[in-house]
């Protein structure tokens, strides 16, 4: 067989994936596509999600699920305020065996998972936070001295609530950076949450299969490397992250009245990664400047900070960033 029909049949095998992952997602999350697609986009690129979101709106529902159907090993993690880290990464515990003898043996905590669940992060002290987020940066784990590798793959989906702030620790800029994603989740339309109480409220629910492994999501996320960025497009993503720094010569009054930082090249990364991973879930042979703007959203919503002149005059973040991308 030539290089051309085993690419082509490669293509065909990872397209003919994406269409079921998103067909048994259709069966237990209604609507909610563009946040289902960014999950997606973020798990293919190896990246950390936020999920912020007023309780109710299936947050938790939408990470176990994909777990399922991706055939990964899911772990939930339960923030709270007396939450520590070895709660997280796991502790050496004393074991006494038979003839009186004596040692400490490593017991692994939630973490060791390929699919995490942070659920109500900001709930918890910095300390707690910051072991999971060194787990998010290095892939592995410290305790005791000793350092142990984390399974591949190994993603976080985080959820925080907007609307509580009594009893919360704020992530900080630094560690919110580290997230590639910050995903804001909406109400349903009525059609969707009509749609949502015949199919919960009866007697059977439907549920999702498991159509991947480990393995074969390791293998997409691998084929996005392979999805060409044209020129043009990198220079658009560097033309949108330039503009959103205040004071450079790129960007325009709006932006310097209005925002305080700018992105940094980490949001030049995510963008270029996330382009690729769109257009291999799109079924596009190349990344164009539709992905980039698809996805500025979710990669610049937590990167670029307004100031209090945007505060004060109602300007949100989404605002800011509409008018990066006109």
């Amino acid at each position: 067989m030539s290089d051309t029909n085993q690419a082509a049949e490669q293509w065909e095998k990872i397209q003919s994936s994406v269409a079921a992952i998103r067909s048994q997602t259709a069966r237990v999350i209604v609507g909610q596509e563009a946040v289902v697609e960014q999950m997606l986009v973020s798990l293919l690129c190896k990246g950390h999600c936020l999920l912020t979101g007023v309780p109710g709106l299936a947050k938790t529902l939408l990470a176990s699920t994909l777990g399922k159907i991706l055939g990964l090993k899911f772990s939930r993690i339960q923030f709270t305020p007396d939450l520590m880290p070895t709660d997280i990464v796991g502790s050496e515990i004393l074991q006494t065996g038979e003839g009186a003898s004596r040692g400490f043996e490593f017991v692994r905590g939630p973490i060791f998972a390929n699919l995490i669940l942070a659920d109500e992060i900001n709930r918890t002290p910095p300390k707690t936070q910051a072991a999971l987020l060194e787990a998010m940066q290095e892939k592995q784990v410290t305790v005791a001295g000793q350092t142990r590798r984390l399974e591949e793959p190994f993603i976080v989906f985080a959820t925080q609530n907007p609307i509580e702030h009594e009893g919360t620790y704020p992530l900080p800029e630094a560690q919110l950076d580290r997230f590639f994603f910050n995903v804001m989740i909406d109400y349903p339309s009525i059609e969707e949450e009509e749609e949502i109480i015949h199919r919960t409220t009866g007697r059977s629910v439907d549920e999702s299969e498991t159509i991947l492994d480990a393995a074969g999501v390791l293998a997409l996320q691998d084929a996005t490397h392979d999805v060409p960025l044209p020129d043009n497009v990198v220079k658009y993503i560097l033309k949108i992250v330039h503009r959103s720094r205040p004071g450079t010569a790129a960007a325009d009054e709006f932006i310097t009245n209005y925002v305080d930082y700018g992105a940094g090249p980490r949001a030049s990364q995510c963008l270029a990664r996330a382009s690729r991973a769109l257009a291999l879930l799109r079924g596009r042979n190349s990344a164009s400047v539709q992905e980039v703007r698809d996805i500025a959203m979710p990669v610049l919503r937590h990167r670029v900070i307004p100031n209090y002149n945007a505060t004060g005059e109602g300007i949100g973040i989404e605002d800011i960033i509409a008018r990066l991308l006109d």
